[in-house]
This record gives structure tokens, C-alpha cells and sequence, in this order.
């Protein structure tokens, strides 16, 4: 069969030209659409349903909202795992299903199931809603909308531009025309404030007009509206009837009337409070390079997307939209994937043409033939152009792993063997005469075996990585798929283009000899060889050795996932204490973008800080927390440090000096995120607590981390904040409502006034602004002043607040994490200095000193639920077993068989 292929390639040579430059202009095509990114795409099959409820905090937000949800999604087909985030106002729960399945499939599954959800969810508090269909990668292009002037903090004017018409502009001119590229499954907009209509009431003034928040509620809600009245027939023709009611501006709102007194007397909004724009209760907000806050697009992604096109795409979009915007607004762009893409690839593209450029001089150096060298040759960029055709085909992307590995040294194997046998034959020929195809054909029959055999074997060396699930089989599955395909088109070349070319090219006879550098290797080689072969005890004793010695060396090599790609971008986590306010994090964060711009001016271009939580919330942070992006110049500019390592660690030094009273993590921004998706988690290792008291789980996480931070290259050490955020409950006395006839619900408006009770809203054209009842500035930021809310009683009576109810100013969660089912405290680290794989397997905590650091009972059972993450079928994987079953065996017990608290040690 073989040789019938080579001897039907040799009398077809046209044929077989045409045929392979055919297959070359199709791979040109298929590498001009093959999907380009930095690294492969390692998130799971995964869906969010995100649920807002702006009143709750995170206790009550875990009971009525994210409960429900759980509930219902835990029955769905080839569910893994299901965790959930429940904070102020929002629940976040993360629906992952095995891998494989179509993500399609998954959200259709997910949104059947949203309707019992939404039925178990109380009135009122929140309807759950899918998140975006994209991924780790997905966050390609961000931008921040920019105003000059800029007004004062805390100023109105028209002759500047105010957060909050910045954000307008975002939100309904910028976004609108983002989401139509394709490729855009969504543009979440953080920072800014989103405006409202706001009807500010006096409590004091209700109280002297004998009037209850109620009447205010029903007033704005019967006094804004649009009706259709069908129509009217007339002269043989239908003029349609429309009333129209919706109040156009504050002055409308101003004028509605509430009530009227005995005497006639309108008694309106505006005797009742202040109706202005306001901003919505916010927990997020974003600042840059230290000069106040900022208002910020984040395009994202449709997963499976070509994240160079798309991110291409959306930048000629805003070149368009920029001339459009009104005067003084610009759109500046602070990230952009296709920088990192095209410097990865760009290194990449360097490699393979050094690379192959070796292997031609080689080639030349070797074979001592121009033309069999370059025939040689020409199989590497065609064995490239056939892998492009089969990676466009099986939606295998382009990136550092699948490119990076291509082996240009395997492509030529099977050609040198064929071209350099079809030279020696051609070389005999001459002194016996024979036909030049026919040698050729003689020739390559010789080695047409051996030749598929010895590429078959390389081929089949990757079959395990083929196999491999979940996320290595992601990370590494693109890579070995890339490498059989270059290595089954080099094998078809090898028996098909080089001999119907070799045939050709060589037509005029060929002289074979030696080349300097062959003659030199022989003369090192021969003399060796013989030495081997005399004492063949002695090679095979010294080879067994060599062999032992690098088993033996493998524990102190240490492991990683994955080599730690430089994005060009640090990715800082500060971490403040869970009751600080969004105004003292965004004061923080400007002296943080000031010191790193100010300390590190040759390596920094620009800080930009989120903190808190975007529009759509898909990292669901608390404002005590911030992700800071520092954008680095190239690294010959550098100064104060050689590498990326050496820099964080003089800015980690640089903050906590200048800015004290944070907890700072370093990282990358794509790293960041596909670690948050993937686990849950934004470092590198990971420990979980399971159980149901939250202050007996602190205290076991706060242990573990006086553990962690013995162990060597530990660095960032923290545990999740669940405590510390106060709390104003108001609970309702029910013998005081009773005798006074006043229901709950009217006492719990009056509390959702102070955040802001929603009664319509407002129309600016295609616009929609909210319009909503709060208390004024004032009552909201006294306690005291809180109990004096007027609650209407029946018969016209106004009840204080503080004779219905008790109020009183406690600790309590700032978040509940759960998974599998119940709650869960996480203790994070990232390693500096050393490999995951060795930091974890070297230098776990002995069990006698974890379950002494732990306190008596944490080692009274053992734990039998944990379960660790997946990290590939090696010897890494099982290593990182080990040390996670030593963790589990000692810093993570039991406490008692009737609380149950577990752990689960985990690691990237």
C-alpha cells in the first residue's frame, strides 16, 4: 500500500504538486480564520445565575434568594458542582456542569428551571437572571469615558460633566452600539453613578402634615402613567385616543399632589421634600491614576469567539463613535487583548522562524545538498499550512500552547530520511546508469516503512494528553492535537511531495559526499561507538544510571499547571476591612495609583481600580475589596527591577509602607479571572472550610492561616472576610403593631425608603431613568432620627418608628459563600519564590502540629468530604493528592459530628 503511494506520487507528479498547493492555499485561509488568543480558554462548562435584591443584606439575600436556586439547580442533569455568593444585594450562585457539555444546552437548562425558582423567591425581592455567555477570556477591551472639564466631587453644573452624565452617555450611547459587534455578547458598564428621579422626604415634614410615606408612594404611582383609549370613528376614518400622563421633568414630580387639607389646600411633592437627580444606591465604583473617579466600559466576549477579531472590532467601533459624542467626551482605552495577543504570537512567530531556520542550516550543514535541503524544508511551513486546516476544523485556537508546540525537528524527520536515501541512490546511479524516477521510486520504497513507523510512534507517544479531562485536558489537548496534525501532513508529504519533487529536482543527477561538519562527528563518534560496543555491561550500567540519577532528581524539580505567561499587566487584590465605606476605599485607592505612578514612573503607564461590583454582577466583590490593573511599560524600560517577579515584590513594599491597613495579592488579570470561574478561588492554593455556625468557621480559618504562613514561598495568605460588617436591624414588634393596627409591610417601606423605594419611572425619549421615594440625607445617616419615621396607623394616626419596632446597631456577615449544599470559609495563598507542586508536597503542615495550632477537637474525626480539584493524570496531580490528603489529615478536621464543619485543601 505504501509503495504503491509512492509510485503512483512519482508518475503524477503534477498531480501531486497541484494537489499539495491546493492544501496550501486552504491552510493560508484557515490561518487567517483560525481563532487567535494568548493562552487556551481552561474555563469550565459553566453558567451564573445572577439575582439583584438592593435592599437585603447577605443573611437575608442566603434564605430568600440563593437557597431557592440552589434548590431547583441541583436536580439538573451532569451538574459538578454548584457555590454561590450571597452579599449585600446581590446573590451570585455558578452553575458548573461536566465537561463536554454544550453550553447552549446548559443555559437553556438552567433558565427552565428559573421559573420555579423565581416562584420560590418572595415578592419583591429580586428576579435571577443568566449571565453573560462568555468566559476567563471574555473581558477583552475596557475603556473609560472621560469628561473635560470634570466637576468637583460633590458639584452640578452644566458647564462640566458629572459622573453621572458620563455614565449616561455609557450606558445609553456608547454600550447601545458596542453590543451590536459581533462577537459582543455584553458591555458592562462600573463605576459612575446610574441616574435616578429622586424624591427626597423630610420625616419631620410628613409628621407636621399628618401624612405617611404610603401617601407619597400612591401619589407618584397614580399620577404617572400613559392609557389607551382605542379610538374614534369619524368621517370614515379612525383617529386613535391616547392619554397621556407621565410626568416629563422634576417640575412635574414637584407639582404631583398628595393630598388635599380640609380647607382646599393642595398639599404637593415639593412641601414634602426635595425632588432632584440623584445617584442609585451603588456598590461599586472605579478611579484612575489617583485623579478621582471613573466611568468604564468593559466589552466582553461571546465564548468560542476570536478574541483578536472581536477585540479589533470593538476598537473600530469606538473610532467611530468618538467624533459623535458631544463636545468634551472621549473614550480612552486602557486594555486591550489584542496587545497581549499579538506580542504572545509575535514571540511565538519568532520561535518557529528561528526554529526553522536552524533546522534548514542544519539540514544544509548535513545532507551537503542545496537543493535536497531546501526540498527538505519546503515540509515545514506546508506541514504548518495542512495543521492550520485541521485546527480550523476541530475549533482548536491558535495560541502560546497549541503554536509553541510545534516541533520543526520531528515535522523533517521522515523527509530527511527519504530525500538524504533518494541522494545516496541518484549518487550510485552515476556509475551504473538508471533512470532518476526510478531510483527515486527504489529508493524511497527502501525507507517507506521505517519511515511511518518511526512518525507513527511519535504520534501515538500523544495519545494520553488526547485523553486527558477537565481542565488540563483544555489546557494541554489543543497542544497535542496541533502536533499530530503537523506530524500526519509531514508523514504524507514524506511519502508523496518528496519523491514526486525529488524526482524533478534532481533529474540531473546528484553527487553525494560528505560535509565538514559529518566528517568531524565521525571522527568524535567512531572511536566512542567502538568503545560502547567493546563493553557493553559498562554502557548499559553508566545508562541505567544516568537514568536513576534523573528519577531521583524529579521530587526537587518542583510543578506547575502551567508556565506563567507575562501578560504585560499586574492584577493587584486590596483588601480592606468588610465595614469600610465605598467613599474610604475609593480615597485608599487614590493613594495607591498615586504611590505606584509616583515610586515606579519607568514601569507604570496607568492604575485603574474596581471596587466593588460592575452593573452586571459577574465578580461579585464587596466595595471592601478592589482589583487595581497596572499597565507596565515594555521591560527595557525598566529600572527599579529585571522581572516581573522582582517588581511586584518592590511594589508589594512600596504599598504596605505608603498605604497601610490593606491585605494586597498579586496576580494577572486573565490569571485572575480564569482562576476565579474555574474555582471560585483567585490564588494559586486554596483551603475550604465547610459547616453552618459562621463564627465557628472564622476561627478555624484564621488558624489555618497562622499555618500557612510557616510554610516557605507562602505569600498573600488571607482568609475570607465574613465578619465585621455592621448592622442597623430594625425587627418589628408584633404586640406593638397589633395594638396599634399598623401591618409589617408598612413598617418594612418605611425602612426601604432609606435605600430607596421605586414608584415608576421617568422617560427621556428612548431613555428610562428610574424614579424612586428616599428619606432624606439626614434621617438616613442618624440611628436615632430613624425611630421617628412616621408610620401611618388606621384612622389618620402617625405612629413613630421607634414605638413598632426595635432598632439596634450589631456585627454581622459581610458575605455567606456556599457550596455543595452549605456553607463554606475560604483560606487563599498564592506562592512566590518556589513551584506550586513543591510549596504544597515539600512543606505541608505535620498533622500533630496542624491539629495542636487548631485547637483539641479539630482532630476528633477525620474528614471525608473534601474533594479536590482536577489537575491533570501526572505525577504533579498525584503529588498534589498526596499533600492535599496530608493537609486534609491535619489542618482540616472535623470539629464535631453534630456541626460538621469540613475542608478541602485545593490548588492550581
Amino acid at each position: 500500500m505504501l509503495e504503491r503511494i509512492v509510485s503512483f506520487s512519482i508518475k503524477n507528479r503534477l498531480l501531486v504538486v497541484f494537489g499539495v498547493l491546493l492544501v496550501a492555499a486552504l491552510g493560508v485561509r484557515a490561518a487567517k480564520q483560525l481563532p487567535i488568543d494568548a493562552v487556551p480558554d481552561v474555563t469550565n462548562v459553566q453558567v451564573q445565575v445572577l439575582t439583584t435584591a438592593p435592599a437585603l443584606g447577605p443573611l437575608e439575600v442566603e434564605q430568600f434568594i440563593t437557597f431557592p436556586v440552589e434548590a431547583v439547580m441541583s436536580g439538573l442533569p451532569r451538574v459538578e458542582q454548584i457555590r454561590s455568593v450571597s452579599r449585600f444585594g446581590l446573590s451570585a450562585v455558578t452553575v458548573v456542569l461536566e465537561e463536554g457539555t454544550d453550553i447552549y444546552w446548559a443555559r437553556q437548562l438552567v433558565s427552565e428551571r428559573l421559573a420555579a425558582a423565581r416562584e420560590a423567591i418572595p415578592s419583591g425581592y429580586g428576579s435571577p437572571a443568566l449571565g453573560p455567555t462568555t468566559s476567563g477570556l471574555g473581558e477583552i477591551y475596557q475603556f473609560d469615558v472621560r469628561g473635560d472639564p470634570m466637576c468637583a466631587p460633590g458639584t452640578d453644573s452644566p458647564d462640566c460633566y458629572s459622573p453621572m452624565e458620563l455614565r449616561t452617555i455609557l450606558d445609553w450611547y456608547v454600550a447601545f452600539q458596542l453590543r451590536a459587534v459581533r462577537g459582543v455578547v455584553e458591555v458592562n458598564t462600573f463605576g459612575g453613578e446610574l441616574k435616578t428621579y429622586q424624591v427626597s422626604v423630610d420625616p419631620n415634614r410628613l409628621s407636621a402634615l399628618g401624612l405617611s410615606l404610603e401617601a407619597v408612594f400612591h401619589a407618584l404611582e397614580r399620577n404617572n402613567a400613559n392609557a389607551g383609549g382605542a379610538y374614534i370613528a369619524r368621517a370614515g376614518e379612525q383617529a386613535l385616543i391616547r392619554g397621556e400622563g407621565l410626568v416629563q421633568n422634576l417640575d412635574d414630580i414637584r407639582g404631583i399632589v398628595v393630598t388635599t387639607r380640609s380647607d382646599g389646600t393642595p398639599i404637593r411633592i415639593v412641601d414634602l421634600g426635595s425632588v432632584d437627580l440623584a445617584p442609585q444606591v451603588r456598590q461599586g465604583a472605579v478611579t484612575r491614576d489617583g485623579k478621582g473617579e471613573a466611568v468604564v466600559g468593559i466589552a466582553m466576549m461571546l465564548i468560542g469567539e476570536n478574541s483578536r477579531e472581536v477585540a479589533g472590532a470593538v476598537r473600530a467601533k469606538i473610532d467611530e463613535i468618538r467624533p459623535t459624542l458631544p463636545k468634551g467626551v472621549t473614550i480612552d482605552a486602557f486594555y486591550d487583548r489584542t496587545e497581549l495577543v499579538d506580542r504572545t504570537i509575535r514571540t511565538v512567530a519568532t520561535n518557529l522562524i528561528e526554529g526553522g531556520a536552524l533546522v534548514i542550516v542544519v539540514l544544509l550543514l548535513l545532507l551537503g545538498n542545496f537543493r535536497g535541503g531546501l526540498l527538505v524544508a519546503s515540509a515545514i511551513p506546508l506541514s504548518m499550512l495542512a495543521a492550520f486546516i485541521g485546527m480550523r476544523t476541530l475549533g482548536v485556537s491558535g495560541n502560546l500552547m497549541s503554536l509553541g508546540a510545534l516541533d520543526f525537528g520531528l515535522i523533517v524527520d521522515g523527509s530527511v530520511v527519504v530525500v538524504e536515501n533518494a541522494v545516496r541512490h541518484l549518487a550510485e546511479r552515476r556509475s551504473r546508469g538508471g533512470d532518476v524516477p526510478a531510483e527515486v521510486r527504489a529508493s524511497a520504497t527502501q525507507v517507506v516503512r521505517p519511515v511511518t513507523f518511526a512518525v507513527a510512534i511519535i504520534m501515538i507517544v500523544y495519545i494520553p494528553i488526547l485523553v486527558l479531562e477537565g481542565i488540563e485536558g483544555k489546557m494541554f489537548r489543543p497542544m497535542a492535537i496541533t502536533v499530530v496534525l503537523a506530524l500526519a501532513a509531514s508523514l504524507v508529504l514524506a511519502l508523496t511531495w518528496m519523491p514526486a519533487v525529488a524526482s524533478w529536482v534532481f533529474r540531473k543527477g546528484v553527487s553525494e559526499k560528505e560535509t565538514w561538519l559529518v566528517r568531524m562527528l565521525s571522527l568524535m563518534y567512531e572511536p566512542l561507538l567502538r568503545r560502547a560496543v567493546a563493553r557493553p555491561r559498562l554502557t548499559a550500567g553508566l545508562a541505567a544510571g544516568a537514568f536513576l540519577a534523573s528519577l531521583a532528581a524529579i521530587p526537587f524539580l518542583g510543578a506547575e499547571f502551567v508556565p506563567r505567561l507575562d501578560e504585560g499587566t499586574i492584577a493587584i487584590q486590596s483588601i480592606r476591612l468588610p465595614s469600610v465605606s465605598l467613599e474610604q476605599s475609593i480615597e485608599m485607592n487614590a493613594r495607591m495609583e498615586k504611590a505606584l505612578l509616583e515610586r515606579f514612573p519607568d514601569e507604570v503607564t496607568t492604575v485603574v481600580s474596581k471596587t466593588g461590583r460592575a452593573e452586571i454582577a459577574t465578580d461579585p466583590m464587596g466595595v471592601d475589596v478592589s482589583d487595581v490593573y497596572v499597565m507596565l511599560h515594555p521591560r527595557d524600560r525598566w529600572r527599579r527591577a529585571k522581572d516581573q517577579a522582582g517588581l511586584v515584590a518592590e511594589m508589594e513594599k512600596v504599598l504596605r509602607d505608603e498605604v497601610p491597613g490593606q491585605n494586597y495579592s498579586f496576580s494577572q488579570p486573565i490569571e485572575l479571572r480564569t482562576n476565579e470561574l474555574i474555582s471560585g478561588f483567585r490564588s494559586d492554593v486554596a483551603i475550604s472550610v465547610y459547616g453552618q455556625d459562621m463564627t465557628e468557621l472564622k476561627q478555624i480559618g484564621d488558624r489555618i492561616v497562622s499555618v500557612l504562613r510557616e510554610v516557605p514561598g507562602a505569600a498573600d495568605v488571607k482568609a475570607e472576610q465574613v465578619a465585621g460588617q455592621p448592622y442597623v436591624r430594625v425587627i418589628v414588634d408584633r404586640k406593638r403593631i397589633g395594638r396599634y393596627g399598623v401591618d409589617t409591610q408598612s413598617v418594612l417601606d418605611a425602612v426601604a425608603a432609606l435605600g430607596g423605594h421605586p414608584v415608576g419611572e421617568v422617560f427621556e425619549g428612548q431613555q428610562r431613568f428610574t424614579l424612586q421615594v428616599r428619606l432624606d440625607e439626614k434621617t438616613r445617616s442618624d440611628v436615632d432620627a430613624l425611630g421617628r419615621i412616621p408610620i401611618a396607623a388606621p384612622g389618620g394616626a402617625l405612629v413613630p418608628l421607634s414605638q413598632l419596632a426595635e432598632i439596634k446597631v450589631e456585627q454581622g456577615p459581610a458575605q455567606v459563600s456556599r457550596e455543595r449544599v452549605q456553607r463554606r470559609l475560604t483560606v487563599e495563598a498564592n506562592v512566590r519564590g518556589r513551584r506550586v507542586g513543591v510549596s504544597i508536597c515539600q512543606n505541608p503542615p505535620s498533622p500533630r502540629y496542624a491539629a495542636a495550632e487548631l485547637g483539641s477537637s479539630a482532630a476528633r474525626e477525620p474528614s471525608r468530604g473534601g474533594r479536590p480539584t482536577q489537575l491533570g493524570r501526572d505525577s504533579p496531580r498525584r503529588r498534589l493528592r498526596r499533600a492535599q490528603l496530608r493537609l486534609r489529615r491535619g489542618a482540616h478536621r472535623r470539629l464535631t459530628p453534630s456541626r460538621t464543619p469540613t475542608s478541602t485543601a485545593r490548588a492550581r
